[in-house]
């Protein structure tokens, strides 16, 4: 059975606060929960994008004074973004009738940075939450439950179909969706051909350092065009830039960022692979595999953390560094798409240059096992409820 761990984040958030953000990429699942909420605190639920529920806004201070004793669930809450100012004056009015939390549930399909420029009135007001697709603290990580989620991906639909057919067709028309509907609503006109084009370079290039005037040749763009592109695909949550390490110990360190596409299951049907048999015989197993942990990683660990790689030009390399908060201290995670977990040496290198608190290499196995006297392997279900528990 799928868990979903973020609702308790939720609900905890609207008793504490007058108006929560629920943040992340379509189809991730958001609606499902909000409507979950909705239904057991008898909350008013406004899709944005439905016409009659937009109508019912067109005086919303007059509208939405009449529901200041119950939760307004505001869905796809972008399309909308004057709403912020609205929301505001009707929070102030609540506290002073001591209506103080649990005012307003919203959902957004941009980041929390990008929703922020709308939100700023609501400053003090408002906690911000990002929901991402599943993982696999939540799936459940027996061996071909994780490989199913890795080859699928974690968004609800895509995961949950009934075969890895339906499953390509439903990413291949999310991917479509966005482009051709969701993308231009978020920044200047973009032509979708390119942008998808875009999309499906950073796919091959999976996990590796962002060379913004090579993809812009590719492109016939510019460099600039080509970093803002990825800029509003990164503000969408659908690709990651994982900053390096900056560490002040005399070597030359890399200093580009590397790319993901952030959810496994996009990356493959970019490519076109439709299943693991297809996947194992094809070269981006290996980036792919490293993605899909780190988003998996990343998804578990508390609030707080800080994740990058790091990369000296002489080879010294660690996947991911995770500075995480209180005592936990400094963690290095070498990943390894394999059944035996022996690090490079490059990753004996790097360690000596950061001194981290803990070593890992998370690989394709389940068994924890030491590596060596500081490092051991670890499959990414063990690893993730480790940051789990730090939380």
């Amino acid at each position: 059975m799928i868990r979903r761990r973020i609702k308790p984040h939720v609900t905890d958030a609207l008793d504490r606060q007058a108006a929560v953000a629920l943040i992340g990429p379509r189809q991730v699942g958001k609606t499902t929960l909000a409507q979950d909420i909705a239904e057991e605190r008898g909350a008013l639920y406004l899709d944005l994008e439905d016409t009659s529920d937009q109508e019912k806004l067109a005086s919303p201070a007059l509208f939405l004074k009449q529901y200041e004793d119950r939760l307004v669930v505001l869905d796809e809450i972008h399309r909308a973004p004057e709403l912020f100012q609205t929301l505001r004056g009707l929070i102030d009015q609540g506290r002073r009738r001591n209506k103080r939390t649990g005012r307003f549930l919203i959902l957004g399909s941009a980041s929390i940075d990008l929703l922020r420029q709308s939100g700023e009135s609501l400053a003090g007001r408002i906690e911000y939450i990002e929901m991402e697709p599943l993982d696999v603290t939540e799936v459940g990580g027996g061996e071909g439950g994780c490989d199913q989620l890795w080859v699928r991906g974690g968004f609800p639909d895509s995961y949950l179909a009934k075969s890895d057919p339906d499953s390509l067709k439903l990413r291949k028309s999310f991917i479509r969706t966005y482009l051709e509907r969701d993308v231009p609503q978020f920044g200047p006109r973009i032509p979708a051909e390119t942008l998808g084009r875009l999309w499906t370079m950073l796919a091959h290039g999976q996990g590796t350092l962002l060379n913004a005037s090579r993809l812009a040749a590719g492109l016939s763009l510019t460099a600039p065009t080509v970093t803002k592109y990825i800029d509003l695909l990164v503000d969408l949550l659908l690709v990651r830039r994982l900053q390096p390490l900056h560490a002040n110990i005399g070597k030359r360190l890399v200093k580009s960022p590397k790319i993901y596409v952030r959810d496994s299951g996009i990356v493959h049907a970019l490519l076109g692979i439709g299943d693991y048999n297809e996947l194992a015989g094809h070269p981006v197993i290996g980036p792919s595999w490293e993605g899909f942990v780190i988003e998996n990683l990343l998804s578990a660990a508390p609030d707080r953390t800080s994740a990058s790689f790091y990369r000296t030009s002489a080879g010294a390399e660690i996947d991911l560094v995770l500075d995480l908060p209180g005592r936990a201290g400094r963690w290095a995670i070498e990943i390894k798409r394999a059944l035996s977990a022996k690090p490079a040496k490059g990753f004996y290198e790097a360690r000596k240059d950061i001194h981290p608190d803990r070593s890992f290499v998370v690989y394709a196995g389940t068994e924890r096992y030491p590596v060596s006297e500081e490092v051991q392997a670890i499959g990414v279900l063990d690893m993730a409820e480790m940051l789990l528990d730090l939380s």
